[in-house]
């Protein structure tokens, strides 16, 4: 369940730390443990295992509020999350990285149908996350070393939600030794809340991108650096707008 960064560290990674490391990267990074399907009408859970690295509502237009982190001076924007310059839905994001000692299975946050695009990286290679991973493991967050999200690879999700009206996102960003964004779902398929819908090998980050809705306010329930599990931890809280 969610929890401190510095108590996982302390916790599940220093026992984990005591493996050999052929065991870890062959046998355990691949695991794919069992967890309860929650029906829940009322939260967005999380999509992956992993640090919270940002969560922020970014209003597209307002030269303020445009940007999710400052990366070396340059704006990580939702045009850049999306992979689409003409995004302009003020929009929550929220950013989890996955470390070599997460699992890296991702689950359906909310239920719903689910579509997916991959779109190629700007540049002919995709940049190393593995700063950011040392950073986590040292227990800080650097947004100077997340130059990757505004150039790598990823698969944008799109799911639609028919008894809220209601349209998502998953970004999936690739690693530079991203083997494989492997989807579990074909174009178009129904996933329920929590069910397994890809994995990504080695390195990675998934963010949640959930525009603003007048019917809807969405409650941030967790705090950044905090670590968690996907289909486990609660993200979001929905409430209804009062008419």
């Amino acid at each position: 369940m969610a929890e401190k960064l510095e108590d996982w560290l302390n916790g599940e990674v220093a026992e984990l730390s005591k493996l050999p490391i052929g065991e870890l990267s062959n046998t355990f990074f691949f695991r794919d443990p069992l967890r309860p399907t929650y029906v829940d009408n009322e939260h967005f859970y999380s999509p992956a295992d992993g640090t919270i690295l940002y969560q922020k509502l970014v209003l597209p237009g307002a030269p303020c509020c445009e940007n999710i982190i400052e990366i070396k001076g340059k704006n990580y924007t939702l045009q850049d999350v999306m992979g689409d310059k003409d995004y302009n839905k003020p929009s929550l994001v929220i950013g989890i990285f996955m470390s070599f000692y997460d699992v890296h299975i991702n689950r359906i946050p909310y239920s719903g149908t689910i579509k997916y695009n991959r779109l190629e990286p700007i540049e002919s290679t995709n940049k190393p996350m593995l700063a950011v991973e040392k950073d986590i493991l040292n227990n800080v967050i650097n947004p100077n070393n997340m130059d990757y999200l505004k150039y790598n690879e990823r698969v944008l999700n799109t799911i639609y939600n028919s008894s809220l009206d209601y349209t998502y996102y998953i970004v999936q960003i690739a690693d530079e030794d991203i083997n494989v964004i492997a989807p579990f779902k074909q174009q178009g398929d129904l996933c329920t809340q929590n069910e397994r819908f890809s994995l990504i090998r080695w390195g990675s980050q998934v963010d949640l991108v959930l525009p603003i809705d007048d019917r809807y306010t969405f409650e941030l329930l967790l705090k950044e650096t905090m670590h968690i599990n996907a289909g486990l931890d609660k993200l979001i809280k929905i409430n209804y707008a009062k008419n």
